[in-house]
């Protein structure tokens, strides 16, 4: 591992070199690349040199030891490299952790699509839950978010709601909120006061970059049309809303969010390439799932991640069996703590891969 992060330091302090010359500003991609290597290669580094210093300090201390005569000074030192090896044992574990390949997607922006499941119009009401916790902890991490597209229902839930969320380390945070949501309440509308169990889909996909898929324009078939809303609302009398139809796969984009048709087709020609590079990223993420079965997962939407019971002011992640007591808070989005122990979780089981 120690040769490793040798290799990796000399490859910081060549980046390092080729950022410092003014020539590099003259060929965009290539600054562009060199400075996503040094922003991933810094904490590395950074920790690697921690440990170096800590490594020479215990090495200072054993030389002192060898040296001194002095027996209450012997017990120092011999405290202070007792001290240095903890530290050093410390960093290492840091740096395997460090040295974790990476999602190559963490850093990107991604969109979240929410379906309403099982349990009719109270699912619907669950879906825009869902969509207001969401949005409160993305405002709360700093992450922008602009709706894409929403089907809302007469009571105010949503059959469907598409969202972009903007944001350095968008898809490491909301990854692995992907899955079924199972709520288990009393609805509004029930007056027998009996408990509901409905549910809702998320899907979390990572923004595809232009580079990374291509689309014929021959494949679409671009129509427009007026917008609709539950109720009447958001009636638009000129035609703005935009529908795309990928004519290879049969995948169906509708963008209403925006007055201006221009607007909707941009945004809907972002939201059909990431969902092809989902698909992409899925037949990638099957050819490699017999290598290492995540405990967290990503990507299967059939499996139930997560029950909300009101009952108990409870929200359990069956994946890693968390347990917590604070419902209302969390639907207020105070959601960084599960997100953590899901991080927490995955990196422990890809360091148990890794041993």
């Amino acid at each position: 591992m120690l040769d490793r992060l040798k290799e990796a330091e000399k490859r910081y302090i060549t980046i390092e070199e080729e950022l410092a010359d003014p020539a590099i500003f003259s060929n965009q991609e290539k600054f562009t690349s060199l400075m996503k290597d040094h922003k991933a290669l810094t904490p590395i580094i950074e920790k690697f040199r921690e440990y170096n210093k800590v490594a020479q300090d215990n090495a200072s201390a054993h030389e002192m030891l060898d040296e001194q005569p002095d027996a209450e000074m012997k017990e120092m030192i011999s405290e202070e490299i007792k001290d240095t090896k903890a530290k050093m044992d410390s960093l290492l574990e840091e740096l395997k952790i460090l040295l974790l390949p990476r999602d190559p997607n963490d850093d990107k922006n991604v969109m979240v699509e929410i379906r309403s499941g099982a349990g009719g119009e109270e699912a619907a009401l669950f879906a825009g839950v869902l969509y207001r916790m969401y949005n409160m902890y993305a405002a709360s991490a700093g992450f922008k978010v602009s709706l894409m597209n929403a089907n809302e229902t007469g009571l105010g839930g949503f059959k469907e709601i598409t969202f972009m969320i903007e944001g350095d380390g968008a898809y490491s945070r909301f990854k692995f909120e992907s899955g079924v949501h199972r709520v288990q309440r009393v609805p509004e509308t029930e007056s027998q006061g009996r408990i509901q169990t409905s549910t809702a889909t998320v899907a979390v996909l990572p923004e595809a970059e232009d580079v990374e898929i291509e689309i014929n324009p021959a494949d679409i078939i671009i129509e427009s049309c007026k917008s609709s809303g539950a109720g009447g609302q958001h009636i638009n009398k000129t035609e703005s809303a935009v529908r795309l139809t990928h004519k290879p796969t049969g995948i169906v984009i509708e963008c209403q969010e925006e007055r201006s048709q221009f607007k909707n087709k941009d945004k809907a020609m972002k939201m059909l390439k990431t969902k092809l590079y989902d698909i992409k990223l899925t037949e990638q993420n099957e050819k490699i799932a017999s290598d290492r079965k995540s405990q967290v997962g990503t990507g299967d939407r059939s499996e139930r991640i997560r029950t909300y019971n009101y009952p108990q002011g409870r929200i359990t992640d069956h994946r890693i069996g968390l347990t917590l007591f604070s419902l209302e808070s969390f639907l207020n989005g105070n959601i960084g703590d599960m997100i953590d122990a899901l991080i927490t979780a995955d990196t422990a089981e890809k360091l148990k891969s890794a041993n």
